[in-house]
């Protein structure tokens, strides 16, 4: 599919590129952050021990305590300690030493501009007596700052004798961490810029070239198209989890989206849709199935799917049968219907030409005897039946399957104890329907059987019950369920097997309300059993 006329504000290559850089930037600069912090801490720790012990030695000096105790009456006291402050400073490296008033006056500094100037000592507690280093504002300038009393012989506070550093800039600290820390910055920083454009390339490469605008498109373009066409689409890969499934599959197959990313054996799909998903060994090969779930006839396709020469699951495409299968059951139903007049015809042919070489040879009473012969056991027949069945139509499908059965080799019969009263004509086409596929069933079974037979029985007290038991070799247990799901035209040859007479029969079973099931005869043969509920009759 090409797409095009599409604006491109920057390629798919160009945007990773860009985003890339701007992770490599976010990492040095965190890289940076981490270092200064670091380096600010030591700093802090280092320097401000230091910073205390120029302060305790400059309040140490001999001149400094005489001249502090005569102080402020001294007007000399800042000429002579000017030198003292100053030696601090070049011997410490300090930026700034001090003797402070206890009230925070400046008395002699190495600035001679702040003489006289008042400082505020803020969490200081050299007032009280303590050395205390921190960090104030010293000009404007954010600073790390050691104090410490100058004591009386009384111990009460003096002075404070105060030095000072100016913190260093970012750079400084980035510096001072030393030069193989910008070393790696920088080949972290070149080392990420390289990563990065090759990555674009890959991904480009591995994108077909296509854009952020054109992948996103594409994919619209997908989903509109799986989710509006009307056949039903599910892909499963090969952990046999679903991955794709339309909205189609979801009605038909009786699950919900959230169905997508669980394996296909645990959201309920109908088993026997399941085995054909999810196959084994070489089975996975592509497949062609209609298959009868237990309100639908399905026709499935399953095929496999590649990528790049390997295999990654299976898409299995899928329509409702259901109307077609129904169809089939009516064209099943009038082909019934021909044989059993072509039956009936055979039959009355051979009697036609018995009765004719009769009259040719002039044994009229032979005649007699034949015709009433004929006409009491078709009418024992048609008693038989209408004496327990009310309904014309059902009554006239059993006489019917009476002697299409019987040109088979197989005795059908009705049970003594069946009755049915009329039905609605919508309801007796329904029974109709069940009733000539489960008897055709029975009767393909029986024959060949030592004592072939067929038994119906109908019972319309409570409901709809309708009983086929045949003569055959019986349904296997482990075949129970897959006969009624198997939907294929031709009788697969495993015993009991079914075509899809056995899938209408759960169909429209199903659309009553109903049940149907399968058992054992003690005395050989199987039972299929319907049930429906809720059925009116007329009577």
């Amino acid at each position: 599919m090409v797409i095009k006329n599409i604006p491109l504000a920057r390629s798919l290559a160009a945007q990773f590129l860009a985003f890339q850089l701007m992770v490599v930037a976010v990492v040095l600069i965190a890289v940076a952050a981490v270092s200064v912090a670091q380096s600010t801490s030591e700093f802090r720790e280092a320097r401000g021990t230091r910073m205390i012990a120029v302060a305790e030695n400059m309040a140490s000096t001999p001149i400094v305590r005489e001249r502090i105790e005569r102080a402020p009456a001294d007007p000399f006291a800042s000429r002579i300690l000017a030198p003292e402050v100053d030696r601090a400073v070049a011997l410490s490296g300090a930026t700034l030493a001090e003797i402070l008033a206890p009230d925070g006056t400046v008395w002699v500094s190495s600035a001679p501009s702040r003489v006289g100037a008042r400082v505020d000592l803020g969490p200081s507690r050299a007032d009280e007596g303590r050395a205390w280093y921190g960090d104030a504002d010293v000009d404007g300038r954010h600073s790390l700052v050691g104090q410490v009393p100058i004591l009386s012989p009384d111990g009460d506070v003096l002075a404070v004798a105060s030095v000072s550093e100016g913190y260093p800039s970012v750079w400084a600290l980035l510096s001072g961490a030393g030069e193989r820390l910008l070393i790696y910055l920088s080949l972290g920083a070149g080392l990420g810029l390289i990563a990065s454009y090759l990555l674009s390339r890959r991904i480009k490469r591995h994108t077909r070239g296509l854009e952020v605008t054109e992948i996103a498109s594409l994919a619209d373009h997908r989903e509109a198209l799986l989710h509006s066409i009307r056949e039903g689409v599910i892909a499963v890969n090969n952990d046999d989890e679903i991955t794709v499934l339309n909205d189609s599959a979801q009605e038909l197959l009786g699950v919900g989206a959230d169905a997508v990313g669980k394996r296909v054996d645990r959201v309920g799909i109908d088993p026997a849709v399941v085995a054909l998903l999810i196959p084994g060994g070489a089975s996975r090969s592509a497949e062609d199935r209609v298959i009868a779930t237990r309100t639908r006839v399905l026709a499935l396709s399953r095929r496999a799917a590649t990528s790049g020469g390997e295999r990654i699951g299976t898409v299995t495409t899928m329509r409702d049968s259901t109307e077609l299968a129904a169809l089939q059951g009516q064209l099943s139903s009038h082909k019934s219907v021909t044989d059993t007049l072509r039956a009936q015809t055979h039959e009355f042919a051979n009697q036609l030409h018995t009765i004719s070489g009769l009259v040719q040879l002039g044994e009229y009473d032979a005649v007699r005897d034949l015709v009433g012969a004929l006409t009491r056991r078709r009418a024992e027949i048609s008693d038989a039946v209408t004496q327990r069945i009310s309904d014309p139509a059902v009554a006239a499908l059993l006489i019917a399957k009476t002697s299409l059965a019987a040109e088979s080799g197989v005795a059908l019969a009705l049970a003594p104890e069946s009755h049915l009263a009329p039905l609605d004509p919508a309801l007796a086409t329904d029974v109709i329907t069940l009733l000539g596929n489960l008897i055709d069933n029975a009767v393909d079974v029986s024959v060949g059987a030592p004592e072939p037979g067929v038994t119906v029985e109908i019972d319309d007290s409570d409901g709809l019950e309708i009983i086929v038991r045949d003569s055959g070799p019986g349904v296997p247990e482990h075949l129970r369920e897959a006969i009624f799901a198997r939907g294929v035209t031709s009788k697969p040859d495993v015993p009991g097997g079914r075509g899809i007479g056995l899938a209408l029969v759960r169909l429209v079973t199903a659309a009553h309300g109903g049940t149907v099931g399968v058992s054992d005869v003690p005395d050989g043969g199987a039972e299929f059993t319907v049930r429906l509920q809720g059925v009116r009759t007329d009577a």
